[in-house]
């Protein structure tokens, strides 16, 4: 292990539960029809245009129309909203940060903005930049592989020589298409019972519900 590329929401940042509340709200007014479940493993881990473009869809087949005019800026708005005013790190993240010896970096599907609020609203951004790097940075998003190999080549690290830090599938597939070592992660909110399985079946290599046992995990791969 030469290097570690963490995934930010959900594993660094405890966002993905209030992008989940938000989401839900919003699809509903459209008269769509999610679970929590569906929702999550659907559409956490893609780019934010990814997500609209499904939604757009889903809206066509349900009710033979777009969605309404200014539907995903006030969806934008809203969960800006709702990150200003409840975003927490993961329990845990900073000392499990501060423990590990090798280069790191960010791989997230966030846009580049919000990227960097997210970090620094928590705290987290100065352990890695400037290794911060936006699904908007690449031309296919996760969970196709460009993302993380970016990310390893900005770290002039080889892909395989790298561990990934992810608690989506898309982003396991992501990773493991890159040709990293993927500790899957469910110790974000949002994580219901079944997800670590949810995780091994995409191919996470080992999972996690603790950041506090993040760094004995990570001696195994040294």
């Amino acid at each position: 292990m030469e290097a570690v590329i963490f995934d930010c929401d959900g594993v660094l940042v405890d966002s993905e539960i209030l992008a989940v509340r938000v989401g839900l709200r919003a699809v509903k007014e459209l008269g769509l029809s999610y679970s929590e479940d569906e929702y999550i493993h659907r559409f956490l881990g893609t780019t934010m245009n990814a997500y609209f473009k499904n939604v757009e869809e889903d809206h066509r087949e349900a009710h033979g129309t777009s969605v309404p005019d200014g539907f995903f800026e006030t969806l934008l708005s809203d969960s800006r909203d709702e990150m200003d005013a409840a975003l927490v790190a993961i329990e845990g993240t900073h000392a499990a940060v501060e423990s590990i010896a090798v280069p790191l970096a960010v791989a997230s599907s966030s846009g580049v903005e919000r990227l960097n609020f997210k970090l620094n609203k928590t705290g987290l951004f100065e352990a890695f930049a400037p290794h911060i790097y936006s699904g908007e940075l690449v031309q296919n998003g996760k969970p196709a592989p460009d993302l993380y190999l970016h990310a390893a080549d900005k770290l002039d690290v080889a892909a395989k020589a790298c561990v990934a830090i992810e608690d989506s599938v898309h982003g396991v597939i992501s990773a493991k298409a890159a040709g990293m070592t993927v500790v899957g992660f469910t110790g974000g909110g949002h994580c219901r019972a079944g997800h670590d399985t949810y995780l091994s079946d995409a191919g996470a290599d080992i999972v996690v519900g603790h950041m506090k046992d993040l760094s004995t995990t990570l001696a195994r791969f040294s």
